[in-house]
């Protein structure tokens, strides 16, 4: 069997999709403004605004929430909102503002075949270091939850364009499920339903990928993969972990938690661009940088930004593939004995705008070759927590389709 196959697949029926469709949860942490407007935009309309919890709350959630949300979700089960699309998958059409389109299609991983942990071998790949303790509070939302809503992102290295190829010769002749404008800038957003004689052909194409990549990179690497996660890499570990714990109270390998829903996209797609995952930290400025500048006197320039300064710190990336592979320890290690928040930010003017509070300080970073990323896992390991993103933070996955996992 493929490791990516056809799910049962929900969809909301609703004469205001662009309000269903909400932005990836880990996306705007540090802007609680932006998920405020959505609130007010959504209102009490049917959406999965109503089954999430944005990751700028995460840390003061109330349990209470949490038992809303999973009302929610049987409410929503109970009152016919969904159309039910059996043993299929749904090829997506995003339009960004930029005018390119990335292609996708939305099926289900065999969780058997994923592992998070360091030095895992399997055919499912994290792409970034699992942080233990990120898993428990998103498992915490995935234990009693009647759906999922998939905002991961996976990555193929489909470099003669098979599967996404496929769905593109067929395109004409799958019925249009939803077209719409995103809401808050996203784009637009076109899915086609691939079922019965389409869903066979995808599925011939998905074996043709499958098979020729893992003998690609066993004879290039000595390993084989399949995939490896682009975006969402802690809530595909949350998934496995939630599965395993079934497992562990005696849920059959049948369970409908041992797969977890996605969209899988082409490494090779000229749409998909790696953008940086820039730093900004809340702490002491000056002591920070004094500590970074007698620490780094390399030839690799890290450039830093405040309200009223910038400058750079020369990192020596000796015995360091990435500049924030160092970088990134050396403000683990800061935070581990002084007052200090870090957070995560996508793009340099959003950068700019928060490094306007008082005790915050950003630092820049380049992005990556995303046709290395393959190998380099292989080769390397994981890369450090939030390394890349794949587009700008408006760019990333709308929750729209959702999957039934009891």
């Amino acid at each position: 069997m493929n490791v990516f196959r056809a799910a049962d697949i929900l969809v909301p029926k609703t004469d205001e999709p662009e309000k269903w469709a909400v932005i990836a949860c880990d996306q705007y942490t540090s802007q609680k403004e932006y998920w405020q407007a959505v609130k007010e935009y959504v209102g009490d309309s049917p959406s999965s605004l109503h089954l999430i919890l944005p990751e700028a709350f995460l840390d003061h959630t109330d349990p209470a929430e949490l038992d809303a949300i999973n009302e929610t979700m049987r409410r929503y089960l109970d009152t016919g909102i969904f159309a039910l699309y059996p043993d299929s998958y749904i090829y997506t059409e995003r339009t960004l503002q930029n005018g390119k389109i990335r292609r996708g299609i939305v099926g289900m991983l065999d969780l058997e075949q994923y592992d998070y942990a360091e030095g895992s071998t399997s055919l499912i790949r994290a792409t970034e270091y699992t942080v233990p303790e990120r898993i428990p509070p998103r498992m915490k939302i995935r234990e009693n939850a009647a759906l999922e809503l998939p905002h991961i992102l996976m990555l193929s290295d489909d470099t003669d364009d098979v599967m996404l190829g496929c769905c593109e010769e067929m395109k004409d002749e799958l019925p249009v499920l939803y077209s719409f404008e995103l809401m808050m800038n996203g784009g637009r957003i076109t899915g086609r339903l691939v079922q019965g004689k389409h869903r066979e052909r995808l599925d011939e194409a998905v074996s043709r990928y499958e098979t020729d990549v893992r003998k690609r990179y066993s004879q290039l690497c000595g390993q084989e993969i399949t995939y490896a996660a682009g975006d969402g890499n802690h809530s595909l570990a949350s998934a496995r972990a939630h599965y395993e714990r079934l497992r562990k109270a005696g849920a059959e390998n049948t369970h409908p938690a041992r797969y977890a829903l996605a969209e899988l996209g082409n490494l090779h797609d000229e749409s998909l661009v790696f953008e940086p995952i820039h730093r900004l930290v809340k702490t002491d400025v000056s002591a920070l940088l004094a500590e970074l500048e007698s620490k780094n006197t390399g030839d690799f320039p890290l450039r830093w930004i405040t309200a009223r300064e910038s400058g750079t710190i020369w990192l020596d990336l000796h015995g360091h593939e990435l500049p924030l592979a160092l970088l990134q320890k050396q403000l683990d290690d800061w935070a581990a004995a002084n007052a200090c928040e870090i957070d995560y930010i996508h793009g340099e003017d959003t950068l700019q705008k928060l490094v306007q509070e008082p005790g915050t300080v950003g630092f820049l970073l380049p992005a990556i070759a995303k046709d290395r990323l393959f190998a380099d896992i292989l080769n390397s390991g994981v890369l450090p927590r939030k390394t890349f993103s794949m587009g700008h933070a408006d760019e990333k996955r709308y929750y729209i389709e959702s999957r039934k996992i009891v």
